[in-house]
């Protein structure tokens, strides 16, 4: 999920840079969302896993 975040961060940076801002909006905001959820499956992940060490503990 973080590539497909990186990959359209790098399309809006390339729209910005010819001048597309509609296009480079968008992408921007499909980055940043992605992003977010990225971050927040990997914090329920490791929440997940620290609660599974302590069961197994």
């Amino acid at each position: 999920m973080l590539k497909w975040a990186l990959v359209f961060f790098v399309i809006s940076l390339v729209a910005a840079l010819f001048g597309f801002g509609g296009i480079a909006s968008g992408a921007a905001a499909i980055a940043k969302i992605l992003f977010f959820v990225a971050v927040a499956i990997f914090l329920v992940l490791l929440v997940l896993g620290l609660l599974a060490v302590r069961a197994v503990k």
